[in-house]
């Protein structure tokens, strides 16, 4: 709970800005639930089909779930109307952007030497299906609400959302063009998402928002 001495100590804290503190961390909460089912049924398609791009979006959504963690923390009790505790949170999402890049150029390698190849499979392209349509969605209003709360740490975890829809998009591309032939794409697709998670990392270390 923040009181009203905390309130009065810092003017710029409207009711409004409190009320936008508040729905950043209702949304932060209902992406966590999200994730963590995203992040299991993800991660279970993408091993079956040997997807690399697939497993590296399931670990994506652990990722995500930590900026999700940070930006709840971020905003309860005391921390809410602390600068201190944007400062931190901000570089923490950072941090948590640069967890994912590793892995999926380490995956990648791995894949390629074993020869795997993905395949599509029905459970793969229903979650990441419902992760390109509902993403963006929470994405942009987190983006909107980070704008107006001043806070880099909750344009981070906007950023990340929609980053999770653009590798929605490109696994689902992947899949399907591996049908054809392609399949390059997928591997393509991983090693691409490493690099826009090392540069969206940089920008939210500085405290800028994505430019999505």
């Amino acid at each position: 709970m923040v009181s009203d001495q905390q309130v009065h100590a810092h003017p710029a804290a409207s009711a409004t800005w409190l009320k936008d503190a508040a729905t950043a961390r209702a949304l932060s909460l209902i992406t966590l639930v999200w994730l963590g089912l995203e992040s299991t049924l993800g991660l279970a398609a993408g091993f079956s089909a040997h997807s690399v791009a697939l497993i590296g979006w399931g670990l994506s959504a652990l990722v995500e779930a930590l900026a999700s963690l940070i930006v709840v923390w971020r905003f309860t009790g005391a921390r809410t109307l602390s600068s201190h505790a944007e400062e931190k949170a901000q570089r923490a999402v950072a941090v948590s952007f640069w967890l994912l890049a590793p892995y999926l150029v380490v995956h990648v390698l791995h894949d390629l030497d074993a020869g795997h190849r993905a395949a599509p499979t029905a459970l793969g392209i229903a979650v990441t299906a419902i992760s390109l349509a509902s993403m963006p969605l929470l994405g942009v209003a987190k983006r909107r609400i980070g704008a107006r709360l001043g806070s880099a740490a909750t344009r981070g975890e906007g950023a990340q959302n929609l980053i999770c829809a653009a590798m929605a998009g490109g696994v689902l591309a992947g899949l399907w063009l591996n049908t054809l032939g392609w399949w390059w794409v997928d591997p393509a697709v991983a090693l691409a998402l490493a690099g826009v998670a090392v540069r969206e990392g940089a920008r939210a270390w500085r405290g800028h928002g994505c430019c999505h």
